[in-house]
């Protein structure tokens, strides 16, 4: 019987535990192929692999972890040796394959203090192939395929592999919980340097990037936030972005506005755009809010 499709999008929230004992009951119910889609972070991923591991005992369960840009995941599949006896299996760090992509670095970017824009001019070759080949997915494994992916990834198959998505059985959130969410936002914070964001490759950028944004779009105090807005316009500036930049550190003392550093820096990415008396007037505002 098969599993009634639901609109992620308006979806209500509910408690973890509830959300989990819903993804159980699925996996428990599904025979045969199936796609479910899982919303959480690669932290998150992990223990709910553990989890699921230790509550379903009569399903084989494997794993695959990608850790870089793939381009035909059918192949690796179907090149698994024991891919007729798999009942259940996880596929993780498939956002490794969205990174490089130029439209990752805006993909919850801010044109405005209010607006989120979104932008899809180029494709993943990887979409493009699972699209094209979700028939065979169908016809070729007995299996059924979860995807733990953050929710830019997510993103990323809603607007470019429509057809694969849709033929999901459910989509699951599970987000970070208040303890981790904190950890994970002073963890970023602390490791923060120009010269450490200097070194990164366009790649490594972008993931820095969207794990800023995965943190900020969920619930967090507003000093962090700011404080996150902060470093996401510090990686835009050391990529010479300072459009995107001057948005970020916008919303940084929106949030926080006598964060001096986002002030100053601000004023820079204005000075490097010729808007001098723009930035001066940011620099102004830097010195009122720390005169020394």
């Amino acid at each position: 019987m098969p599993l009634k499709l639901t609109d992620w999008d308006q979806d209500l929230p509910i408690e973890k535990d509830e959300e989990y004992q819903a993804f159980i009951r699925t996996l428990q119910f599904t025979d045969g192929f199936s796609i479910l889609f899982v919303r959480c972070s690669p932290a998150e991923g992990e223990q709910l692999i553990s989890q699921v591991k230790a509550d379903i005992h009569n399903q084989n369960i494997e794993v695959i972890k990608l850790d870089k840009d793939v381009t035909n995941l059918y192949a690796i599949v179907d090149k698994l040796p024991n891919k007729n006896n798999i009942n259940i299996l996880f596929i993780t760090g498939l956002e490794s394959s969205f990174y490089k992509y130029e439209e990752a670095k805006t993909l919850a970017g801010w044109s405005s203090k209010e607006t989120h824009h979104y932008s899809w001019e180029s494709v993943p070759p990887f979409l493009i192939n699972i699209n094209q080949q979700r028939e065979r997915f169908r016809d070729s494994f007995n299996i059924c395929f979860i995807f733990l992916l953050p929710q830019f990834a997510i993103k990323y198959f809603i607007h470019r592999a429509p057809d694969f998505f849709d033929w999901r059985s459910g989509l699951f959130d599970f987000p970070l919980d208040s303890k981790t969410l904190e950890q994970e936002a002073t963890r970023i914070i602390q490791e923060g340097t120009y010269e450490k964001y200097a070194n990164l490759t366009n790649e490594e950028t972008n993931q820095k990037i969207l794990e800023i944004i995965d943190i900020i779009e969920h619930e967090i105090d507003n000093e962090q936030k700011a404080e996150l807005f902060f470093e996401l316009g510090y990686l835009q500036r050391v990529r010479k972005n300072y459009e995107e930049a001057i948005s970020s550190y916008d919303k940084a003392v929106e949030f926080k506005p006598d964060l001096h550093e986002a002030w100053y820096n601000r004023g820079n990415s204005l000075g490097n755009l010729g808007r001098y008396e723009e930035a001066i007037s940011s620099y102004d505002k830097a010195v009122e809010f720390k005169p020394d």
